[in-house]
């Protein structure tokens, strides 16, 4: 065994365990610069929490539809593109192009299902307000 084979675990170990550490790290770290900027602009707590809660409450309810119809034509696109390519030999570019395409239909599937419902929405926002 040479040298440099004798390396190899020691490498993987370090890369396992020292990548997520450096992540987890540069998180803390990132988000303690944050809390230093505000404190330095003269933002109370209170108010960065309140504002942050409120932030995370605000959430896409038809998110599940989203993803789910985007999902279904992705793997669409897959399953077309991998048919394609077994019964009519076309190179891999076709098959990215495919998988491309039924992925923006399934976002314009996506759109044109909840357009109704987002201005429906948007009506009711605004009625409640000018009450």
């Amino acid at each position: 065994m040479s040298f440099l084979e004798s390396l190899v675990p020691i490498f993987g170990i370090v890369f396992t365990f020292g990548i997520p550490g450096l992540i987890i790290f540069w998180a803390i770290y990132t988000k303690h610069k944050e809390r230093m900027r505000l404190i330095e602009k003269g933002i109370p707590p209170e108010d960065v929490k309140k504002f942050y809660s409120e932030a995370e409450k605000i959430k896409d309810p038809l998110r599940g539809l989203k993803w789910g119809i985007i999902l279904a034509f992705l793997g669409g696109g897959i399953i077309i593109a991998n048919l394609l390519y077994e019964k009519y030999q076309i190179n891999d570019g076709m098959t990215f192009g495919f998988v491309v395409l039924f992925l923006g239909a399934g976002f314009l599937v996506y759109y044109f299902a909840v357009k109704s419902k987002y201005q429906a929405l948007k009506t009711n926002n605004l009625n409640e307000n000018k009450s």
